[in-house]
C-alpha cells in the first residue's frame, strides 16, 4: 500500500465515523448508521472522480472502501454511547478526515490533470462534500454554514501539498505538510472560533441614485 492509498483509507474511515456519529445523534438503526457512514466516507471522493472523469469511481474499483465504512459504522453503533459529547467528537473527526482528504483529492487532481488549480479544486471538493452530504441527510447544522473556517482549511491543505510537490518534496513529506497545515487551520477554527468577517447587510441605494 502506497502512502497516498493509506491516507485515502484513513480519510474514508474517519469520515465514515463522523457519519455514524451523526446517525447516533439521530438514534437511527444499524442500516442508518451504515448508510450515513458510507455516504460521508465515500461522498467527497465520488464527486472528485466524477469531475475528473475517473470512472468507475474509486469504490467501485476497490469495494474494500465500502467494507471500511460498514466496519466503522458497526464499531460506532456499539460504542457511541460512551462518548460524552458526540457532536464535539464529530467536529474533530471531521477535521482529521478533511485534512487527509484535502491532500488525497489534490494529489489525484494533480496526477490526472497536471494543473495546480484543478488540484486545489479537487482537494477542496474531496475534503468537504462528504461532510456536507452527511449534515444535509442527518439534519445537522452544516459544517459549511458554521461561522468558523472550514472550506478555507481544505484549500490550505491542498495548497500546501501542491506547493510542496511542485518544489520537488518527496510524496510523504508533501502529504504530511498538507495534512498538518489543514488540520492546524481547522483545529484552530474549532478551538478558538477563527472566522472571516461575515457580510454585513446595508440598505440599498434609492432608485434615483442608480439612474
Amino acid at each position: 500500500m502506497t502512502p497516498l492509498e493509506g491516507l485515502d483509507y484513513a480519510g474514508v474511515a474517519v469520515f465514515a465515523a463522523t457519519g455514524a456519529l451523526a446517525a447516533s445523534r439521530k438514534q437511527l438503526d444499524m442500516i442508518g448508521f451504515v448508510f450515513l457512514a458510507a455516504v460521508t466516507g465515500i461522498g467527497g471522493g465520488t464527486f472528485r472522480d466524477l469531475v475528473l472523469g475517473a470512472t468507475p469511481v474509486f469504490w467501485v474499483d476497490k469495494p474494500a472502501y465500502l467494507l471500511v465504512c460498514a466496519g466503522v459504522a458497526v464499531i460506532v453503533y456499539f460504542t457511541a454511547h460512551l462518548v460524552e459529547s458526540r457532536y464535539r467528537l464529530l467536529l474533530w473527526f471531521d477535521a482529521v478526515g478533511m485534512s487527509a482528504y484535502s491532500v488525497m483529492g489534490a494529489a489525484k487532481g494533480l496526477a490526472v490533470s497536471g494543473s495546480p488549480v484543478v488540484a486545489l479544486v479537487t482537494g477542496m471538493m474531496t475534503a468537504t462534500m462528504g461532510g456536507i452530504l452527511r449534515d444535509l441527510l442527518a439534519g445537522e447544522p452544516s459544517v459549511l454554514m458554521r461561522p468558523e473556517i472550514y472550506v478555507s482549511a481544505a484549500l490550505v491543505g491542498a495548497g500546501g501539498f501542491v506547493v510542496a510537490s511542485l518544489l520537488g518534496a518527496p510524496l510523504v513529506a508533501a502529504s504530511a505538510a498538507g495534512v498538518i497545515m489543514a488540520f492546524a487551520v481547522r483545529g484552530g477554527a474549532i478551538r478558538y472560533n477563527w472566522a472571516f468577517s461575515p457580510y454585513r447587510s446595508r440598505a440599498g441605494r434609492p432608485p434615483e441614485d442608480v439612474m
